[in-house]
């Protein structure tokens, strides 16, 4: 996420990084390092994949203060099965490591006040496809209905895989429109027009 980041800087943002290894790590350490920031007050927060159920996950467990914003990019907050199919087969079940659990179950409730946008890939490439069976529209990893967490404030899908989301020019337009405006623009979705 370090050039997401940057990318956001750019567009004055100040944004920054908190990175975790999420077979050693787990969720837990992270989310309570992302509870600690929130003690400052306010912040957006931006998270891909695991990273943005980890988001959610520790608002969920504090009181949020008022004003940030969070947005998902391709986060399988309603599940994601292949994680599920991972974890049943022996011989993969460690390569989720402690954050398994979460990325099993994800994560559907956040606090009221909090305004979460999810951008979802539409471009079937990468290994997920090697454990699970998608036959719906997914990025490669995870299928568009395990993003679609009822409460969202806004749900845009963009022509990109798994790991092209946190490359992907209009991902960054697109968080850094729904960050200020809490919406995205499904009119210049994926033109690169944003």
């Amino acid at each position: 996420m370090a050039w997401f980041a940057a990318q956001l800087r750019a567009r004055g943002f100040d944004a920054g990084t908190l990175g975790y290894r999420s077979i050693r790590d787990g969720a837990t350490r992270v989310v309570d390092e992302l509870r600690e920031v929130l003690q400052d007050g306010p912040a957006h927060l931006v998270g891909h994949s695991l990273g943005g159920v980890i988001a959610l996950e520790a608002l969920r467990r504090r009181d949020a203060p008022a004003g940030g914003r969070v947005v998902c990019i391709g986060s399988p907050l309603c599940g994601s099965d292949a994680a599920r199919t991972l974890r049943s087969r022996a011989l993969t079940a460690a390569y989720l490591g402690r954050s398994g659990p979460l990325l099993e179950q994800g994560c559907v409730q956040w606090p009221a006040q909090v305004e979460v946008g999810m951008i979802a890939g539409t471009r079937p490439r990468g290994l997920g496809g090697l454990v699970a069976r998608f036959d719906e529209p997914h990025d490669g990893t995870v299928a568009v209905r395990e993003t679609q967490a009822p409460g969202l404030a806004d749900h845009l899908l963009l022509p990109a895989s798994h790991t092209g989301l946190m490359f992907s020019g209009d991902a960054v337009a697109q968080v850094a429109r729904f960050l200020r405006e809490g919406a995205f623009d499904h009119a210049g979705a994926g033109s690169g027009a944003v």
